[in-house]
């Protein structure tokens, strides 16, 4: 690690791991103890300031943002992903942003994770959390302290943020339903919506918008919730697998959290048709189910301009850059016959 280090100061370190100087130093030169999760953050460090080194020289004003990220894997890979491609564009600001992904998070960690993130030198944060009244306190203690937050997908509406980024989770929700009962046919029978946690106001709201608009355009369709895995493959593929074992008409799946490839599986395992799947974001995960016509459509929105409105509401807030009010994310649909690699 020393080697890769010696490119940078031990104070860029530092700013960007959010500890002090001493402690870089310690584990840099394996002087004493250290916790290895704070030994993992200066790794982390090290792999941003290198990711943010290819975006070409900084100059100006320095900002430190924290990317707070409680979702699975292949989608903080995306979201790093747009937002190190925008960093080149905010010039003459520079930009360090400082990731926080969690598969898995309970409420206290991620309500002390924000607060540990405002005492450590942040001048903002992006946050995708789920929506509890911890975290929302958390929230409106750091905005009250002057460090401003901006939610990413899902929102938090009773909190203090100053601005959320993202599509109308509402309208995505009625968009899957308009392309589910275009795809089925007229017959009576149940569709299933596939929920990683009814913590997440994105995915309730999404879910809401797809049961409203079948309610009343489609009553044909019944609605069967599946919830609980929160993303990930394992929980997702026996929760699924559970729910088709307990109602065999299921043929069509609305999944609004991800896992997809679970679902594919746990339908293929059963040896059961699955006639119309639809699915948010083109991670990567999505991009070869829909390469493999597994998946008929993906309901997605450019994580790169999510990502530059968010850095535009900070740096508005910090009143150094002035935006029009900023609108819901474009709903696009991708198919196996317009994706583009």
């Amino acid at each position: 690690m020393l080697d890769r280090a010696r490119r940078f100061s031990i104070k860029q370190i530092a700013a960007q791991a959010g500890v002090s100087k001493a402690t870089v130093d310690r584990v840099l030169h394996e002087r004493g103890s250290v916790h290895y999760q704070t030994n993992r953050r200066i790794q982390q460090a090290l792999e941003e300031l290198e990711a943010q080194e290819k975006t070409g020289p900084a100059v100006g004003r320095t900002f430190h943002i924290d990317i707070i990220l409680h979702t699975p894997k292949r989608f903080s890979d995306a979201v790093q992903e747009a937002i190190h491609a925008q960093l080149g564009s905010l010039a003459p600001f520079r930009i360090f942003p400082r990731f926080h992904p969690y598969q898995e998070i309970d409420t206290q960690e991620m309500h002390d994770l924000i607060l540990r993130c405002a005492g450590k030198g942040s001048q903002g944060l992006i946050l995708k959390a789920a929506d509890e009244p911890q975290i929302n306190e958390a929230v409106n203690q750091v905005t009250a302290a002057g460090i401003p937050v901006v939610t990413l997908v899902s929102d938090l509406p009773q909190s203090d943020r100053i601005g959320y980024i993202g599509m109308d989770n509402r309208t995505a929700g009625q968009t899957a339903a308009y392309l589910m009962a275009s795809w089925l046919d007229q017959a009576a029978q149940d569709v299933a919506v596939v929920i990683s946690s009814e913590l997440f106001r994105g995915e309730e709201e999404r879910e809401m918008g797809f049961r409203t608009w079948l309610r009343s355009r489609a009553p044909h369709l019944r609605v069967v919730d599946i919830t609980g895995g929160f993303g990930v493959y394992e929980p997702t593929l026996e929760r699924v697998t559970e729910a088709l074992k307990a109602n065999p008409s299921i043929k069509a799946i609305y999944s609004v959290g991800g896992g997809n490839r679970a679902i594919v599986d746990a339908f293929a395992t059963l040896d059961r048709s699955l006639a119309v799947f639809i699915g948010h974001d083109l991670d990567q995960e999505n991009r070869q189910l829909l390469a493999e016509e597994k998946i008929a459509a993906i309901i997605d929105h450019n994580l790169q301009v999510d990502a530059r409105h968010a850095f535009l509401h900070i740096l508005q807030f910090h009143r150094l850059w002035k935006v029009d009010p900023i609108p819901a994310s474009q709903v696009q649909i991708v198919t196996p016959f317009n994706l583009v690699n």
